[in-house]
């Protein structure tokens, strides 16, 4: 495995499908890419239970930040106690990103949040709304974030119309 790069690199556990999480968030994410993937052997196996020759990890690295994402068994579950927040310029990139982790089994959730299919957590979240409900106007935030907790894919319109009291 290289020497990392970042002294802190989140590891991911997946059941059997890192080879396939990390080939599916590196494609999402402009000049990301794998950078190594290693494969479990004979040793250890009685702790580790997986087959020799299956991926043990994969590093990656998403818009230059490192990754590894770990086949370790079902035992292990992602919850909503961590998420990775993907911060959006415009109602296409939220559209885009939203409907990519949304797919193929992934579900949507509350205020921005949703899972992908792998069921690891996001927050699909739009700079403007950040901007929007940390005014130093109380009551414009306060309607921004009201408008906020409607939703489940964020709607930057709407949010900017609650927020100027247009709606």
């Amino acid at each position: 495995m290289s020497i990392a790069k970042q002294k802190i690199t989140p590891c991911l556990i997946y059941d059997g499908k890192a080879d396939e999480a990390a080939k599916f968030y590196v494609s999402l994410f402009p000049g990301s890419r794998i950078v190594e993937t290693s494969h479990y052997s004979e040793v250890g196996q009685d702790q580790h239970g997986q087959k020799p020759g299956s991926v043990m990890t994969v590093a990656f690295e998403l818009e230059g930040l490192s990754f590894l994402a770990l086949n370790a068994g079902p035992m292990f579950k992602f919850t909503e106690a961590v998420s990775l927040m993907i911060y959006c310029d415009s109602q296409a990139e939220v559209d885009r990103y939203w409907s990519a982790l949304t797919a193929d089994g992934g579900q949507e959730g509350p205020c921005g949040w949703c899972k992908d299919r792998f069921g690891l957590s996001w927050q699909v979240t739009p700079t403007k709304l950040l901007e929007m409900v940390t005014s130093k106007d109380t009551a414009k935030a306060g309607r921004a974030m009201g408008a906020m907790m409607q939703m489940k894919k964020i709607d930057i319109a709407k949010i900017e119309a609650a927020y100027e009291g247009r709606a």
